[in-house]
């Protein structure tokens, strides 16, 4: 496997044309102006001994280990802090630096724990290994005077320990913390002997840190150090995978011991990630072997009844034989199945498969439509293609950026890390959204523009910014002539032009200030390099695909699209959203976006299949519920996902799915969706499987088996066991064969495999005979469907609007400590942050409502209610009220509607008319017991106790 090498070399090394040569221990060196000594040594296999530097750090020049003799010059300078000079002769290995450098690992030394070389980092310390390599073997000086051996260990975060008393105050961890992660939760308190490490709180929990482990990677000693590690001791082995959680796509080494995983370690060669991570993916992976873990098969023939552990041939066998009778009874289109965005690009593909060549239907959806099916059907209708724009890294290059829709340090936090440290280095940040998220104002970052708009009304807010941009002259018209349709474009520009789209004309709608709004605007289109960042505050609305095309319009007329720094960049929410709509679960789409009515795209696959394909789309998940209560709809196999805790109307969904008479589960745990299933089928998480996962920039990663299956199977090969038992024979052997199909019908994966994968470490599509190792930045020359083409959109406001019995506007979000429904996240030590979803509301509308911050209140909309404790805060603006839907105990979504996006029917999660008002109990929904016999009251009460 060639995957780039992981360097350790102090200052990053720069690129370019080599120009400075000098000679390193007798042996000559060419590198880019710039580099480090230590840099240049490093290239020629010549390690410089350290302490304080690292790779992923600016150099420090703290710890004095990496001295240097360099000849015409007195003294022994730092060899990371020293560029190399053309000409420049340096020694590194003479007895006097060896002295010296002795001398300085003992001074640390005297004040380290004597147990350092039998700690739980023995044989992982960078501490050890420095003083192995200086020769040190003893220490003269005594531990009677003062030192800091009896420092107290900080335990409070629940995933690693502060230990002082092994800090060496290298200060490795404080710029991790503010140069890679940007979070600036670490200091160096005191001044000399008394120099410590120290946070903005009373320990690690109580501070601003964000547990990304940073400075736990950062750390050269055992100071900050990972409680499993210390509980497990040192691991043995190592696979690299990609994360499961975000559609960031991080890559991690996933270290073991046996078949247990001790800790996952971001890896610095990840593309995506380079090195960094959450703390999701860092941590929280312990739900791969909880206790909850469903690990067998279980049946019952009704929902009533208690489940029942079967084999796996006779759960397979069942499955079959009710479909059989289901389908023979009500026909053909009676069956569907749900894929998940949280499988692999192969499962996903399978589960489609399965449908189109084994049920003889298209009835196949996915949660990527319930959450990012605007931006296939917008970025298509513009550009051509159902995807961003950009690489992450594109956004070093940015001058101006626009977050519309997003909340990236809680949703997508290591994409967050880099944008923030490019906003340091002086980029432009608009913020447009209704909530003041962090990005809004946070350590060493404020948005230059806040555009708080009322929900609801993002389409509004980009006209008036397009209506600046061609009122005010600020079109790129050489970008419009050369690469757009002129015709679209003019009819366009006078739509947008019409003073009904000026920012005082809309004001009244959107609550945004004129003048804010025109100075955004002209910051947009003057202001360099600008990209735009959305996320499902422009999706998950009635005018979802409407948005995106604004968005997209706004791109072309100031020609920000095609070169790096620059584009429309959507933050895919779960870790395979992008791969999902990629491998076609769209009841409308085969994998690579193409129509089920396009004749050449369904030969081909009916050629390799064997059986005639349906060229009518199937129905969506709505549909299937709407089919099911009016009883023509019977069999439903759910893979991956828990759609009566995440779709809306959560009555609506139930109702549905109990008037089927066969639905099959398939996950790691029961989920509210198995409350009404007839066969669970046991997932398996990504530690036990082989496969890829596409990431929100179009990066194919690969996923890599860790430890064996815990139920015995992948959730490939159940869906290949389930199509056999069905007679619609799937005879893989390995994941890497499913890819091998996918590339030979999908045109945009054409050049993608495992062993290219392997060879280039990620890759991102179209990977073609024209790009054969991936397209990194799209419509570089020329948009994918020719000419860019501008759409017209018009501004209609949401049904769903505030009056007097429900005045306030419901939006929802994500936590950076959870995850989606929580089936992972809740089963983790991260509930210390969150352990329930509570509703922020503004002082004003407390006041109103009799409301303090931490009372119980009930949120009632036109179709449901639940309670949960309130948050008294300015983050939301009066007249709009936000919670999370982590746990599905809240039941947010049973307040939720059933609007939708008016092309895609991606579901109005973001705007819900709703009345709050202070109660002392649960609602009913709530109060219902579990089919387990986990009593909801019992959870109430507990949570009312506590509050009280």
């Amino acid at each position: 496997m060639a995957l780039l090498q992981e360097l350790d070399t102090g200052t990053p090394i720069r690129t370019g044309e080599p120009t400075v040569t000098l000679t390193i221990d007798g042996r000559k060196v060419s590198v880019s102006p710039g580099t480090s000594v230590m840099a240049a040594a490093a290239l020629i296999d010549n390690p410089i001994p350290k302490l304080c530097a690292t790779d992923s750090l600016e150099a420090f020049g703290s710890c004095r280990l990496c001295l240097v003799e360099i000849e015409g010059r007195k003294g022994t300078p730092a060899s990371c802090t020293t560029p190399a000079e053309e000409g420049m002769v340096v020694h590194t290995r003479t007895p006097r630096l060896q002295r010296l450098r002795r001398g300085v690992m003992e001074l640390y030394a005297s004040d380290h724990p004597l147990d350092s070389l039998t700690s739980s980092a023995n044989g992982d310390s960078e501490f050890q290994t420095q003083a192995g390599i200086v020769g040190l073997r003893e220490v003269r000086y005594g531990r009677d005077g003062a030192n800091h051996l009896n420092a107290p260990i900080d335990a409070s975060n629940p995933y690693f320990t502060f230990d002082p008393a092994a800090c060496i105050v290298c200060s490795r961890c404080v710029r991790a913390c503010e140069e890679v992660q940007g979070t600036f939760a670490l200091t160096i308190l005191g001044r000399g002997f008394d120099s410590k490490v120290g946070t903005s709180g009373v320990d690690f929990l109580s501070s601003e840190c964000v547990s990304c482990g940073a400075c736990v990677q950062a750390c050269p000693t055992s100071a900050l150090n990972e409680k499993s590690v210390i509980e497990m001791g040192a691991p043995e082995r190592t696979v690299v995978t990609t994360c499961a959680y975000c559609g960031v796509g991080c890559a991690f080494k996933a270290e073991l011991k046996g078949d247990e995983v001790v800790r996952m370690i971001p890896y610095k060669a990840g593309q995506a990630n380079e090195g960094h991570s959450c703390v999701k993916g860092r941590f929280a992976y312990g739900y791969a072997t909880h206790k909850d873990r469903i690990l067998k098969p279980m049946i019952r023939g009704r929902i009533e009844d208690p489940w029942r552990e079967v084999s796996w041939d006779e759960a397979i066998a069942y499955a079959a034989s009710e479909f059989k009778r289901i389908q023979a009874q009500y026909g053909r289109d009676a069956a569907g199945a749900i894929s998940s965005s949280r499988c692999t690009n192969e499962e996903v593909f399978l589960v489609q498969k399965l449908v189109r060549a084994g049920f003889g239907n298209n009835n196949i959806d996915t949660c990527a439509r319930v959450c990012h099916s605007p931006t296939g059907f917008g970025l298509s209708k513009t550009f051509g293609t159902s995807a961003g724009t950009q690489d992450f890294k594109s956004v070093a290059k940015s001058d101006v950026v626009v977050v519309i829709g997003a909340n990236p340090t809680d949703a997508h936090p290591v994409f967050a890390s880099r944008l923030k440290k490019r906003l340091r280095a002086g980029a432009r940040l608009i913020v447009v959204d209704p909530r003041r998220i962090d990005l809004v104002r946070s350590a060493h970052v404020k948005a230059d523009h806040h555009l708080a708009l009322k929900p609801g009304t993002n389409v509004a807010v980009l006209n008036a910014m397009a209506h600046v941009v061609v009122t005010e002259g600020l079109v790129d018209e050489a970008f419009v002539r050369e690469r757009c349709e002129l015709g679209n474009f003019e009819s366009w520009a006078r739509f947008v032009a019409d003073p009904g789209h000026s920012p005082e004309a809309t004001a009244a709608a959107t609550g945004v200030d004129p003048q804010e709004l025109r100075a955004a605007a002209r910051l947009y289109a003057t202001g360099g390099n600008a990209a735009i960042y959305y996320g499902l505050g422009v999706t998950e609305h009635s005018q979802g695909s409407t948005t995106v095309m604004a968005i997209a319009n706004l791109a072309m007329a100031t020609g920000n699209i095609g070169r790096e720094g620059v584009g429309v960049n959507p933050l895919r929410g779960q870790n395979n959203v992008q791969g999902s709509c990629d491998m076609g679960s769209f009841p409308h789409e085969f994998s690579g976006y193409r129509h089920v009515s396009n004749d050449t795209a369904r030969e081909t696959f009916e050629r390799l299949w064997g059986v005639p394909l349906s060229n009518e789309p199937g129905l969506r998940i709505p549909n299937m519920i709407d089919d099911a209560i009016d009883g023509s709809f019977k069999w439903l196999y759910v893979q991956g996902e828990d759609i009566a805790q995440s779709d809306p109307d959560t009555t609506h969904i139930t109702a549905g799915l109990k008037a089927m008479e066969c639905v099959i589960v398939q996950d790691l745990f029961l989920n509210e969706t198995a409350r009404y299933a007839h066969i669970f089928l046991p997932g398996a998480s990504f530690l036990e499987k082989d496969g890829t996962f596409t990431n929100a920039e179009r990066r194919i990663s690969r996923v890599r088996k860790a430890i064996p299956p815990l139920a015995g199977m992948a959730d490939w090969e159940v869906t290949m066991a389930l199509a056999n038992a069905l007679g619609a024979p799937m005879p893989y052997n390995h994941p890497s064969e499913i890819m091998d199909e996918i590339a030979a019908t999908t045109p945009t994966f054409k050049g993608v495999s495992y062993a290219r994968l392997d060879e280039l470490g990620s890759i991102q599509w179209p990977c073609n005979d024209a790009a054969p190792t991936g397209t990194p930045v799209m419509h570089v020359d020329h948009f994918v469907r020719g000419k860019g083409q501008f759409m017209l959109t018009e501004y209609l406001a949401t049904e769903e609007r505030a009056g007097p019995r429900f005045p306030l506007l419901l939006t929802t979000g994500r936590i950076l400590s959870q995850y989606n429904v929580g089936a992972q996240t809740r089963r983790t030590a991260s509930t210390v942050w969150h352990h329930e979803d509570v509703l922020e509301i503004h002082p004003f509308d407390a006041e109103q409502r009799g409301v303090r911050d931490g009372d119980l209140v009930a949120l009632a909309s036109r179709i449901g209610e639940i309670s949960l404790h309130a948050r008294v805060t300015e983050r939301v603006q009066p007249g709009v009220v936000y919670t999370t839907f982590h746990h599905a105990v809240t039941g947010a979504n049973v307040v939720t509607t059933d609007n939708s996006d008016w092309a895609t029917n991606c579901p109005e999660y973001k705007v819900t008319a709703v009345q709050v008002r202070r109660t002392n109990h649960f609602s009913d929904w709530q109060l219902r017991d579990r089919e387990e016999g986990v009593s909801l009251r019992r959870m109430a009460k507990a949570l009312a106790d506590a509050a009280e």
